[in-house]
């Protein structure tokens, strides 16, 4: 099971024209048929709500203070038969806490609401003032109980919003990653801070548990206004890892896989050794076997992100229709910047070869200096092994579903150990 690295995200104070608060605009605009339930006990019937406007404070320790302002508008028949349109301001207040459910994602829950019935006037028609103080006395029994419900409307659809948390998130060939609540929410008087647990799954459903690092993750402090999102050293290691793991890292190359002006024959290698490597036949082609037997290490510092791999690089020779010979084997450290560009859904890495730095493991003939080779091998890795490994990298870093939060535009900050990505709310 996962250890102590799980993903953090930190949900800023919303503002009413986006986020959270639009959401709960529209849905009490939706919800308005079931208001009209007045009519049995008034003679009058709501037949518009206005959008409301909202308010949204975060309770430290508790969860949120929710408030609707809105106007409603009311139809019925007046006492002399005549049409009456009355219009209500009501003003909703709920205490609402953040908890987590059975299934393991947040929650909202009202723990209380009520209303506030402010001022009521007569748009047309006729009504006399002691009735009026009638419909007045009526409204504030029965809005109460028909205007709280509307608040659980919004909060199931926030709810299902928040239970995209736990999300199955694929991961091609790879495997799956399951987000989870790993803590109780931590709730400031500035955000909401989610735990989220990445539990990484093989494709045959086992869990993949990789090394995680020794040292927590600072988290810089968050602006106002902002949704943060830390994705850990730990996912990175992970997907690198299942790529390792089912052979994905390994590759043989030949000369298929490189252009004219990269070469690949026994006469081009002898050339950067001569003493060692003179007498080889001219003119063969090269099969260059590359084996990545751990798993790849990442390492993210300083605006910074690297990948080394540790392979062992056969490289054999043979002719056309021949059985390859082997020639000799390096052993090799290629160290790769890795390129980090976010989506809606993940975080995209591309890899672009920093260096390369080799030694002789075993020779057919007489010990060389290995790193007459790397130069060569360089040019070789980049145009058929980075390509490759960027192809695979097509699954990228996921990253969790929050209320919908869009990370395609967010500022990218490489720390020790995390990637943070923070967007405008």
């Amino acid at each position: 099971m996962l250890g102590t690295w799980s993903l953090l995200l930190l949900w800023g104070l919303v503002t009413p024209s986006q986020g959270l608060l639009e959401t709960v605009g529209t849905l009490a605009r939706i919800d308005q048929d079931e208001l009209g339930k007045v009519e049995e006990l008034s003679g009058l019937k709501i037949e518009e709500i206005t959008l409301p406007k909202v308010s949204l404070k975060l309770l430290p320790g508790f969860g949120v203070q929710l408030n609707l302002h809105t106007k409603v508008g009311l139809h019925g028949s007046g006492p002399l038969g005549s049409l009456l349109q009355l219009g209500a301001e009501v003003n909703v207040s709920s205490r609402v806490a953040l908890g987590v459910s059975a299934r393991g994602t947040p929650i909202l829950i009202v723990k209380r609401c009520s209303t506030l019935l402010g001022h009521i006037s007569l748009v047309s028609g006729l009504l006399p003032a002691p009735l009026f103080g009638v419909v007045e006395q009526t409204l504030f029994k029965v809005l109460p109980g028909l205007l709280c419900p509307v608040v659980d409307s919004v909060l199931g659809v926030v709810n299902e919003l928040l239970g995209a948390v736990l999300s199955l998130v694929p991961l091609g060939a790879l495997g799956s990653v399951e987000f989870s609540l790993a803590t109780l929410p931590l709730i400031s008087n500035q955000y909401i801070e989610l735990d989220i647990n990445p539990i990484v799954k093989g494709v045959a459903g086992n869990i993949i548990d990789f090394p995680k690092p020794p040292k927590p993750v600072k988290v810089p402090p968050k602006e106002d206004h902002t949704s943060q999102v830390t994705v850990p050293l730990y996912l990175f290691t992970t997907v690198f890892g299942l790529l390792q793991t089912n052979g994905a890292l390994d590759i043989d190359i030949t000369s298929e896989l490189v252009p004219n002006n990269v070469p690949l024959t026994t006469t081009d290698l002898a050339a950067l050794a001569p003493a060692a490597l003179g007498k080889l036949p001219p003119y063969e082609h090269l099969l260059l076997s590359l084996r990545v037997k751990e798993a790849p290490t990442v390492t993210l510092q300083s605006k910074k992100a690297t990948v080394s791999i540790t392979a062992a690089i056969h490289v054999l020779s043979y002719a056309p229709k021949g059985t390859p010979e082997a020639l000799f084997d390096l052993n090799g450290v290629i160290t790769l910047n890795a390129q980090l560009a976010p989506s809606a859904t993940k975080l995209h890495v591309s890899l672009s070869l920093e260096r390369l730095k080799v030694k002789l493991a075993s020779s057919f003939s007489q010990p060389f200096d290995a790193s007459r080779l790397e130069e060569w091998l360089s040019d070789v890795l980049r145009v058929a092994y980075v390509p490759k490994l960027n192809v695979d990298l097509d699954v990228g870093i996921p990253l969790p579903k929050v209320l919908n939060v869009n990370f395609a535009n967010a500022v990218l900050d490489v720390i020790e150990n995390a990637v943070v990505l923070t967007v405008a709310s």
